[in-house]
Protein backbone atom coordinates (compact mmCIF):
# COMPACT_ATOMS: atom_id res chain seq x y z
CA UNK A 1 0.00 0.00 0.00
CA UNK A 2 2.90 2.55 0.48
CA UNK A 3 3.45 3.12 -2.91
CA UNK A 4 -0.25 3.26 -3.94
CA UNK A 5 -0.68 6.49 -5.69
CA UNK A 6 -3.32 9.23 -5.10
CA UNK A 7 -3.49 12.91 -6.28
CA UNK A 8 -3.05 15.46 -3.62
CA UNK A 9 -3.61 19.22 -4.17
CA UNK A 10 0.51 20.66 -3.04
CA UNK A 11 1.68 24.15 -2.72
CA UNK A 12 5.32 24.58 -3.80
CA UNK A 13 7.64 27.44 -3.94
CA UNK A 14 7.73 28.81 -7.69
CA UNK A 15 10.49 31.68 -8.02
CA UNK A 16 9.80 32.92 -4.42
CA UNK A 17 6.00 32.48 -4.65
CA UNK A 18 3.79 30.22 -3.60
CA UNK A 19 1.94 28.02 -6.18
CA UNK A 20 -0.36 25.28 -5.85
CA UNK A 21 -1.01 22.27 -8.38
CA UNK A 22 -2.13 18.57 -8.66
CA UNK A 23 0.53 15.91 -7.96
CA UNK A 24 0.39 12.26 -7.24
CA UNK A 25 1.93 11.18 -4.31
CA UNK A 26 2.57 7.94 -2.10
CA UNK A 27 2.20 7.20 1.87
CA UNK A 28 5.58 7.26 1.80
CA UNK A 29 5.84 10.91 0.78
CA UNK A 30 3.38 11.81 3.85
CA UNK A 31 5.02 12.88 6.91
CA UNK A 32 5.52 10.52 9.92
CA UNK A 33 3.10 11.10 12.24
CA UNK A 34 1.23 8.99 14.49
CA UNK A 35 -2.23 8.13 12.92
CA UNK A 36 -2.94 7.77 9.37
CA UNK A 37 -6.12 8.97 8.07
CA UNK A 38 -8.31 8.38 4.50
CA UNK A 39 -10.25 11.45 3.94
CA UNK A 40 -13.71 11.44 2.40
CA UNK A 41 -14.33 15.22 2.49
CA UNK A 42 -12.59 18.62 3.18
CA UNK A 43 -14.03 22.20 2.77
CA UNK A 44 -13.17 25.95 1.23
CA UNK A 45 -12.32 28.38 3.73
CA UNK A 46 -11.15 32.31 3.05
CA UNK A 47 -7.87 30.77 4.56
CA UNK A 48 -7.64 28.16 1.25
CA UNK A 49 -8.41 30.76 -1.01
CA UNK A 50 -5.54 32.78 0.12
CA UNK A 51 -3.24 29.77 0.27
CA UNK A 52 -4.06 27.79 -2.82
CA UNK A 53 -4.42 31.20 -5.01
CA UNK A 54 -1.20 32.05 -3.63
CA UNK A 55 -2.35 35.72 -2.69
CA UNK A 56 -1.74 35.16 1.04
CA UNK A 57 1.27 33.56 2.94
CA UNK A 58 -0.31 30.95 4.34
CA UNK A 59 1.75 28.45 3.98
CA UNK A 60 4.58 28.57 6.16
CA UNK A 61 6.71 25.83 5.19
CA UNK A 62 7.03 24.00 1.56
CA UNK A 63 5.84 21.79 -0.29
CA UNK A 64 2.64 21.57 1.93
CA UNK A 65 -0.55 20.13 1.38
CA UNK A 66 -3.61 22.48 1.36
CA UNK A 67 -6.87 22.50 2.89
CA UNK A 68 -7.23 23.79 6.91
CA UNK A 69 -10.01 20.82 7.32
CA UNK A 70 -10.53 17.43 7.03
CA UNK A 71 -13.06 14.28 7.90
CA UNK A 72 -12.35 10.87 7.19
CA UNK A 73 -11.88 7.12 8.70
CA UNK A 74 -8.36 6.33 10.72
CA UNK A 75 -6.47 3.83 8.91
CA UNK A 76 -3.90 3.22 11.31
CA UNK A 77 -2.19 4.36 14.18
CA UNK A 78 0.12 4.12 16.23
CA UNK A 79 -1.60 6.56 19.23
CA UNK A 80 -3.32 4.08 21.68
CA UNK A 81 -6.30 6.57 21.88
CA UNK A 82 -7.23 5.77 18.08
CA UNK A 83 -8.02 3.06 16.55
CA UNK A 84 -8.60 1.52 12.87
CA UNK A 85 -12.22 2.56 11.32
CA UNK A 86 -13.07 5.33 13.87
CA UNK A 87 -14.64 8.48 11.98
CA UNK A 88 -12.35 11.72 12.88
CA UNK A 89 -12.29 15.29 11.96
CA UNK A 90 -9.23 17.85 12.44
CA UNK A 91 -9.90 21.53 12.01
CA UNK A 92 -7.30 24.15 12.06
CA UNK A 93 -4.21 22.72 13.97
CA UNK A 94 -1.75 24.98 11.51
CA UNK A 95 -3.21 22.47 8.69
CA UNK A 96 -2.74 23.96 5.26
CA UNK A 97 0.32 26.26 7.18
CA UNK A 98 2.83 24.21 9.16
CA UNK A 99 1.18 20.52 9.25
CA UNK A 100 -0.07 18.85 5.76
CA UNK A 101 -3.50 19.06 4.92
CA UNK A 102 -7.02 17.57 3.82
CA UNK A 103 -6.99 17.80 0.16
CA UNK A 104 -5.49 14.40 -0.33
CA UNK A 105 -6.79 11.32 -0.66
CA UNK A 106 -4.60 10.34 2.82
CA UNK A 107 -2.67 11.93 5.59
CA UNK A 108 -0.55 11.28 8.45
CA UNK A 109 -2.34 13.12 11.61
CA UNK A 110 -0.24 14.18 14.97
CA UNK A 111 -2.30 11.77 17.53
CA UNK A 112 -3.78 15.51 19.28
CA UNK A 113 -5.10 17.47 16.83
CA UNK A 114 -7.96 14.55 16.05
CA UNK A 115 -11.26 15.27 17.28
CA UNK A 116 -14.03 12.30 17.38
CA UNK A 117 -16.41 12.73 15.23
CA UNK A 118 -19.84 13.40 16.45
CA UNK A 119 -22.15 10.60 15.49
CA UNK A 120 -24.86 12.86 14.70
CA UNK A 121 -23.01 14.24 11.82
CA UNK A 122 -21.96 12.38 8.46
CA UNK A 123 -18.63 13.38 7.61
CA UNK A 124 -19.62 15.44 4.62
CA UNK A 125 -22.12 17.33 6.84
CA UNK A 126 -18.65 17.79 9.30
CA UNK A 127 -17.39 19.57 6.28
CA UNK A 128 -20.15 21.68 5.49
CA UNK A 129 -19.87 23.06 8.62
CA UNK A 130 -16.03 23.32 8.86
CA UNK A 131 -13.85 25.58 10.43
CA UNK A 132 -16.19 28.23 9.12
CA UNK A 133 -18.96 26.99 10.87
CA UNK A 134 -17.01 25.62 14.20
CA UNK A 135 -15.59 29.00 14.51
CA UNK A 136 -18.91 30.09 14.59
CA UNK A 137 -19.94 28.11 17.10
CA UNK A 138 -16.83 28.89 19.64
CA UNK A 139 -18.44 33.04 18.47
CA UNK A 140 -21.56 32.47 19.72
CA UNK A 141 -20.61 30.20 22.82
CA UNK A 142 -18.55 33.00 23.37
CA UNK A 143 -21.53 35.60 23.51
CA UNK A 144 -23.79 33.13 26.03
CA UNK A 145 -20.84 33.06 28.29
CA UNK A 146 -19.90 36.32 28.49
CA UNK A 147 -24.29 36.69 29.50
CA UNK A 148 -25.23 39.38 27.39
CA UNK A 149 -27.66 38.16 24.64
CA UNK A 150 -30.81 36.85 25.53
CA UNK A 151 -33.62 35.98 22.66
CA UNK A 152 -35.59 39.03 24.17
CA UNK A 153 -32.49 41.58 24.71
CA UNK A 154 -31.88 43.29 21.52
CA UNK A 155 -30.29 42.79 18.01
CA UNK A 156 -27.77 40.54 17.35
CA UNK A 157 -25.15 41.37 14.22
CA UNK A 158 -23.35 39.30 12.04
CA UNK A 159 -21.36 40.45 9.58
CA UNK A 160 -19.59 39.23 6.07
CA UNK A 161 -23.24 37.36 6.76
CA UNK A 162 -23.04 35.29 3.24
CA UNK A 163 -19.76 33.61 3.99
CA UNK A 164 -19.18 30.66 5.76
CA UNK A 165 -19.24 31.73 9.11
CA UNK A 166 -21.98 34.26 8.62
CA UNK A 167 -24.53 31.52 7.85
CA UNK A 168 -23.78 28.99 10.47
CA UNK A 169 -23.52 32.22 13.00
CA UNK A 170 -27.02 32.94 11.72
CA UNK A 171 -28.45 29.52 11.48
CA UNK A 172 -27.27 29.17 14.99
CA UNK A 173 -28.60 32.60 16.46
CA UNK A 174 -31.79 32.20 14.42
CA UNK A 175 -32.74 28.47 16.11
CA UNK A 176 -31.80 29.67 19.83
CA UNK A 177 -34.28 32.72 19.38
CA UNK A 178 -32.00 35.95 19.18
CA UNK A 179 -32.94 38.45 16.97
CA UNK A 180 -30.19 38.63 14.10
CA UNK A 181 -29.50 41.49 11.74
CA UNK A 182 -26.69 40.49 8.84
CA UNK A 183 -24.53 42.61 7.18
CA UNK A 184 -23.88 41.92 3.62
CA UNK A 185 -22.29 43.84 0.25
CA UNK A 186 -24.91 41.77 -2.14
CA UNK A 187 -28.61 42.42 -2.44
CA UNK A 188 -28.86 39.72 -4.17
CA UNK A 189 -28.81 37.30 -0.68
CA UNK A 190 -30.94 38.81 1.11
CA UNK A 191 -33.70 36.25 0.48
CA UNK A 192 -31.12 33.59 1.45
CA UNK A 193 -29.95 35.54 4.71
CA UNK A 194 -34.27 35.93 5.60
CA UNK A 195 -33.91 31.87 5.52
CA UNK A 196 -31.43 31.30 7.54
CA UNK A 197 -33.19 33.40 10.12
CA UNK A 198 -32.23 37.06 9.60
CA UNK A 199 -35.03 39.14 10.81
CA UNK A 200 -33.41 42.45 9.43
CA UNK A 201 -30.40 43.33 7.09
CA UNK A 202 -27.98 46.08 6.81
CA UNK A 203 -25.88 47.07 3.89
CA UNK A 204 -21.58 46.37 4.29
CA UNK A 205 -21.18 50.11 3.50
CA UNK A 206 -23.09 51.11 6.36
CA UNK A 207 -20.26 49.99 8.56
CA UNK A 208 -17.41 49.59 6.64
CA UNK A 209 -16.07 53.53 6.12
CA UNK A 210 -14.27 55.63 8.78
CA UNK A 211 -16.76 56.36 11.94
CA UNK A 212 -17.08 58.25 14.84
CA UNK A 213 -14.98 56.53 18.12
CA UNK A 214 -18.48 56.51 19.81
CA UNK A 215 -21.92 56.09 18.11
CA UNK A 216 -26.05 55.49 18.97
CA UNK A 217 -26.22 52.16 20.91
CA UNK A 218 -27.54 49.59 18.84
CA UNK A 219 -26.17 46.14 18.98
CA UNK A 220 -26.45 43.66 22.39
CA UNK A 221 -23.84 41.52 20.66
CA UNK A 222 -22.08 40.59 17.04
CA UNK A 223 -19.90 38.14 15.29
CA UNK A 224 -17.81 39.80 13.45
CA UNK A 225 -15.47 38.21 10.49
CA UNK A 226 -14.16 41.48 8.60
CA UNK A 227 -12.19 43.43 10.81
CA UNK A 228 -10.79 46.78 10.03
CA UNK A 229 -13.51 49.76 9.71
CA UNK A 230 -16.51 47.49 10.12
CA UNK A 231 -15.36 46.17 13.40
CA UNK A 232 -14.49 49.67 15.22
CA UNK A 233 -17.79 51.07 14.15
CA UNK A 234 -19.43 47.72 15.60
CA UNK A 235 -17.53 48.36 19.03
CA UNK A 236 -19.07 52.35 18.94
CA UNK A 237 -22.42 51.02 18.47
CA UNK A 238 -22.23 48.16 20.70
CA UNK A 239 -24.46 48.73 23.75
CA UNK A 240 -23.39 48.97 27.89
CA UNK A 241 -21.76 45.38 28.85
CA UNK A 242 -22.21 43.65 25.80
CA UNK A 243 -19.34 41.89 23.95
CA UNK A 244 -18.28 41.53 19.92
CA UNK A 245 -17.08 38.39 19.07
CA UNK A 246 -14.72 38.90 16.23
CA UNK A 247 -12.94 36.14 14.39
CA UNK A 248 -11.64 37.63 10.74
CA UNK A 249 -10.30 40.15 8.96
CA UNK A 250 -11.97 40.05 5.24
CA UNK A 251 -11.68 43.78 5.36
CA UNK A 252 -8.22 44.56 7.60
CA UNK A 253 -6.44 42.93 10.15
CA UNK A 254 -5.74 46.94 11.16
CA UNK A 255 -8.89 48.21 14.04
CA UNK A 256 -8.73 52.06 13.59
CA UNK A 257 -11.03 51.99 16.99
CA UNK A 258 -11.12 54.12 19.88
CA UNK A 259 -10.55 53.11 23.93
CA UNK A 260 -14.16 54.75 24.66
CA UNK A 261 -16.36 52.17 24.16
CA UNK A 262 -14.80 49.79 26.54
CA UNK A 263 -13.94 52.30 29.11
CA UNK A 264 -17.33 54.18 28.73
CA UNK A 265 -19.50 51.39 27.88
CA UNK A 266 -17.48 48.03 29.21
CA UNK A 267 -18.07 46.44 25.48
CA UNK A 268 -15.91 43.67 25.38
CA UNK A 269 -13.61 42.44 22.70
CA UNK A 270 -13.48 38.64 22.43
CA UNK A 271 -11.13 37.82 20.02
CA UNK A 272 -11.94 33.98 18.73
CA UNK A 273 -9.40 31.36 17.88
CA UNK A 274 -10.31 28.11 16.24
CA UNK A 275 -6.51 26.78 15.17
CA UNK A 276 -4.93 26.30 18.26
CA UNK A 277 -8.37 25.77 20.47
CA UNK A 278 -7.87 23.21 22.87
CA UNK A 279 -9.78 19.87 22.17
CA UNK A 280 -12.10 20.84 25.52
CA UNK A 281 -13.46 24.11 23.55
CA UNK A 282 -13.68 21.65 20.30
CA UNK A 283 -15.30 19.18 21.85
CA UNK A 284 -18.01 21.64 23.56
CA UNK A 285 -18.16 23.63 20.06
CA UNK A 286 -19.38 20.57 17.86
CA UNK A 287 -21.59 19.42 20.84
CA UNK A 288 -23.36 22.94 20.31
CA UNK A 289 -23.14 22.27 16.63
CA UNK A 290 -24.73 18.54 17.13
CA UNK A 291 -27.51 20.08 19.84
CA UNK A 292 -28.57 23.49 17.66
CA UNK A 293 -27.88 23.37 13.95
CA UNK A 294 -30.51 22.37 11.59
CA UNK A 295 -29.75 19.50 8.93
CA UNK A 296 -31.92 21.41 6.68
CA UNK A 297 -30.92 24.81 7.60
CA UNK A 298 -27.12 23.16 7.32
CA UNK A 299 -27.96 21.72 3.90
CA UNK A 300 -29.67 24.52 2.44
CA UNK A 301 -26.19 26.45 2.94
CA UNK A 302 -23.97 23.78 1.50
CA UNK A 303 -22.54 23.35 -2.34
CA UNK A 304 -20.46 20.54 -2.71
CA UNK A 305 -17.87 20.22 -5.50
CA UNK A 306 -14.56 18.33 -6.23
CA UNK A 307 -10.87 18.00 -5.39
CA UNK A 308 -10.83 19.32 -9.01
CA UNK A 309 -12.75 22.89 -8.78
CA UNK A 310 -10.52 24.11 -5.73
CA UNK A 311 -7.93 26.54 -7.50
CA UNK A 312 -10.57 27.93 -9.10
CA UNK A 313 -13.19 28.13 -6.31
CA UNK A 314 -10.05 29.89 -4.24
CA UNK A 315 -10.12 32.70 -6.31
CA UNK A 316 -14.45 33.20 -6.06
CA UNK A 317 -14.12 33.02 -2.30
CA UNK A 318 -11.72 35.74 -2.32
CA UNK A 319 -13.54 37.87 -4.57
CA UNK A 320 -17.04 37.29 -2.07
CA UNK A 321 -18.68 35.50 -4.36
CA UNK A 322 -19.44 32.31 -2.66
CA UNK A 323 -22.98 31.75 -0.44
CA UNK A 324 -22.68 29.98 2.36
CA UNK A 325 -20.34 26.26 2.55
CA UNK A 326 -18.36 24.08 0.14
CA UNK A 327 -17.54 20.88 0.48
CA UNK A 328 -14.91 19.11 -1.10
CA UNK A 329 -15.55 15.54 -1.54
CA UNK A 330 -12.32 14.14 -2.05
CA UNK A 331 -12.89 10.24 -1.97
Amino acid sequence: MTDQKFQALVIRDADGKPRAGFEDLTLADLPDNDVLVEISHSSLNYKDGLAISGRGRIARRLPMVGGVDLAGTVVSSRAPEWKTGDRVVVNGWGLSETEWGGYSRFQSIRAGHLTRLPEGFTPAEAMAIGTAGYTAALCVLALEDWGVISPDDGEVLVTGAAGGVGTVAIALLARRGYNVTASTGRESEHDFLRGLGARSIIARDELSAPGKMLQAERWSGAVDAVGSHTLANILAQTRYGAAVAACGLAQGADLPASVMPHILRGVALLGIDSVMAPQDKRARAWDYLDRHLDRETLKSLTTTAKLGDVPELANTILDGRTRGRYVIEIA
